[in-house]
């Protein structure tokens, strides 16, 4: 029998999921020092190497990617345990596991939380941010209670509830030309420095099909992964950027304005993802009634 233990399985899912021994070391509170001995220790109790390790970078080996979602699942239904015992002794206590987008885990998420921690103050609410596809995912392999997204799926065991329809709109800083008109066309943020997202992205893939007749552009001062990562470079006066409206604070920013973005307003619709035919536990189902409840009347 390998000895290993939990521990040695947290450290390993983090390696994976960050890249990184200082970022997974953060991650889960530890030094890298005891990270990479809990690595070590694990790849000495399969009798395999999981990770290639240079200078500059951290990724698995092959026997590394087919073990690293088995790890996963071992952990999730350790947790899933866990929170069906606390969930049956305690009601108002246990982990309730929600996939989420990142645009909508920044300023969204936040008052969800909040709003269900009154309530329950003994429960704790682990929050996947990722991307639209991979909220997908983990929905599908029941490693979420449920989902936050955009995208469809093509997965039929998946059900898509929509809760609302929002713009992409230009966010530029206060003392930027763009900040003192009504509206801009898209032609006008191509003509500007503007910041983009790259194709990994769920939200690039989208604006891409729905821009697909707008001319050539100049190329952006900057390309990143997530939504709020362009905000940030906006904020640096980088140049302006398109997002989406749950991205941006509802009661606005001290130093970020919102303008219409047109010709064509491009719109994306996010919803709730849940397996079909799975009951949701009963604290999964408050928050996921919270979150429809400051969307639906």
């Amino acid at each position: 029998m390998p000895n290993f233990d939990l521990q040695d399985l947290y450290a390993f899912t983090a390696l994976c999921e960050h890249g990184s021994f200082r970022f997974a070391a953060e991650a889960i509170c530890i030094s890298q020092s005891a990270l990479s001995r809990r690595i070590e220790k694990l790849e000495s109790a399969l009798g395999v190497r999981l990770f290639d390790r240079t200078t500059r970078s951290v990724t698995l080996t092959q026997v590394g990617r087919t073990f690293a979602p088995r790890a996963q699942q071992l952990l999730n239904d350790f947790d899933d345990a866990l929170s069906g015992i606390s969930d049956q002794m305690f009601y108002g206590s246990g982990i309730v596991t929600v996939a989420c987008i990142p645009s909508a885990a920044y300023y969204f998420m936040p008052k969800v939380i909040a709003q269900f921690r009154r309530r329950f103050a003994k429960a704790r609410i682990k929050l996947v941010d990722t991307s639209a596809g991979n909220v997908y995912s983990a929905v599908h392999n029941r490693q979420a209670d449920f989902g936050l997204s955009f995208l469809s799926s093509a997965e039929s065991d998946l059900t898509f509830m929509p809760l609302v329809d929002e713009t992409y709109q230009l966010v530029c800083h206060q003392d930027h030309p763009f900040a003192q008109l009504p509206s801009l066309s898209w032609q006008d943020f191509f003509n500007a420095d503007y910041i983009w997202l790259n194709k990994s992205s769920g939200n690039r893939h989208l604006l891409d099909q729905a821009l697909v007749d707008i001319p050539v552009r100049r190329p952006a001062v900057c390309e990143t992964r997530h939504v709020t990562t362009m905000i940030g470079m906006v904020e640096a006066g980088l140049g302006v950027a398109a997002v989406p409206s749950m991205a941006f604070p509802e009661g606005g920013h001290a130093s970020l304005v919102l303008k219409p973005l047109t010709d064509p307003v491009i719109k994306r619709q996010v919803g709730l993802i849940k397996k079909a035919g799975v009951s949701l536990s009963p604290l999964a189902s408050e928050l996921e009634t919270i979150i429809t409840g400051l969307f639906l009347p």
